[in-house]
């Protein structure tokens, strides 16, 4: 049984114990991409990248990190899974479109930027194996630019 009519027939102490798991493993979540990204930062500083910004959030989407390395400005996307496939595929048409706008918004903010070369770039971190750094990973929504 599933649905509304799933929900009312528990009582308030099973909702309870439901709400306080979804806020548990939202935690945790949180958690792991905290993680994520500050092992992403480090493996992209030892690379020779700067950080620009770190979790940039505007116009309804977010940046987890924007680097420079010479005269080129990275928006980095950072996904931790538990295999490759995973990280790769959750990149999808949405968040992409989210991140453009995102970009589009730091690109508005620091003009400066628009005079450099841009890409994107993914970071994917699959368990204790060296994270993987994927240049050039997907290409900006068609809104942006």
């Amino acid at each position: 049984m599933g649905g509304l009519w799933h929900w009312r027939g528990r009582n308030r102490d099973e909702r309870s114990q439901e709400a306080i798991r979804r806020v548990q493993a939202r935690r945790r979540a949180h958690k792991l991409g905290y993680l994520a990204e500050l092992i992403a930062l480090l493996f992209l500083m030892a690379k020779g990248y700067r950080p620009l910004a770190w979790r940039f959030s505007a116009a309804g989407g977010e940046i987890d990190l924007i680097v420079r390395r010479g005269d080129v400005i990275v928006f980095v996307e950072v996904k931790a899974r538990k295999n490759m496939e995973n990280a790769i595929l959750s990149i999808d048409g949405r968040k992409r479109h989210r991140f453009s706008r995102a970009m589009n918004a730091w690109l508005t903010r620091n003009p400066w930027g628009c005079e450099r070369s841009l890409r994107i770039d993914a970071v994917y971190i699959t368990g204790w194996i060296r994270p993987h750094h994927h240049e050039g990973a997907f290409e900006p929504a068609r809104t942006s630019f």
